[in-house]
């Protein structure tokens, strides 16, 4: 291949694959770092070994990083994501009011992973996945202060077809020490995903509509409204889920013998 400066675009993009793809990263993605490879080919990550401030005592970014990339699954999407979910840290470190914060570093994390990523030669849906990652990757934060269900459709709303690796993503950025801070932590997701499930069957069901609406339920029967039409269509609805989309001429056939036996005064 050459010296590290003389290393081709898709040879850059292999050698970063090929370091965060072992299925234990750790050491891979540490000799990717310590031998001068990463400053070449993601020039962003040595920056996140922060110098240790003996006042504020914050942690290493990038052993932090490496040890959270190293526990998701060796998939390409959530690994880049993971490598890349504090990449803007350095840009948004401030030491006001007596501690170090790191505000809105997700949003430029994700611009700076986008820039990187495309560098790099990345597929198109990938730089759009793994930055979306990023940005959403603290999201999840706040959840034990409690979120309405509003706030869980929109978590889940917002993530789409990345759920799963966000997910995955927030579950592996626990690296505390602390059993009893991480059994909490996995019990929230638990709890949001659970939630998440239970909600999208909910909304599923309420979108749910009989073959017929009231308009011809009424028009059929001969109705002119009352609580008998909200019946007919509960009866159609059951159907529905119980046996699928029908023929039209079979709908009004179970229709009438519902009726023969639920008509007032029979």
């Amino acid at each position: 291949m050459g010296t590290d400066t003389e290393l081709s675009i898709d040879d850059q993009r292999a050698a970063l694959l090929d370091a965060l793809l072992e299925p234990d990263c750790t050491d891979s993605l540490w000799e990717f770092c310590d031998s001068g490879l990463a400053a070449v080919v993601v020039p962003e990550l040595p920056a996140l070994q922060l110098e240790q401030d003996p006042i504020h005592k914050h942690k290493d970014v990038l052993a932090h990083t490496i040890a959270v990339t190293s526990k998701t699954a060796p998939e390409a999407t959530v690994r880049l994501a993971a490598l890349f979910h504090d990449i803007g840290k350095p840009a948004t470190r401030s030491f006001e009011h007596g501690g170090v914060t790191f505000r809105h570093h997700e949003a430029v994390g994700a611009k700076m992973t986008k820039k990187r990523l495309r560098a790099l030669g990345f597929e198109s849906s990938t730089v759009r996945d793994v930055a979306e990652l990023v940005r959403l990757s603290g999201r999840f934060k706040g959840y034990a202060d409690g979120w309405s269900d509003s706030a869980v459709r929109r978590y889940a709303r917002d993530a789409g077809h990345l759920l799963g690796h966000l997910n995955q993503l927030v579950r592996c950025d626990c690296t505390t020490r602390n059993r009893a801070k991480e059994a909490r932590l996995m019990a929230h997701i638990d709890e949001l995903e659970e939630r998440i499930l239970e909600l999208a069957k909910a909304d599923a069901k309420a979108r749910e509509r009989p073959q017929m609406d009231g308009n011809a339920v009424m028009e059929y029967l001969g109705l002119s409204g009352g609580p008998m039409v909200g019946k007919a269509l509960g009866f159609l609805l059951e159907l529905k889920r119980s046996e699928g989309e029908l023929p039209q001429r079979e709908i009004e056939h179970r229709l009438d013998a519902w009726w023969s036996k639920n008509k007032p005064g029979d």
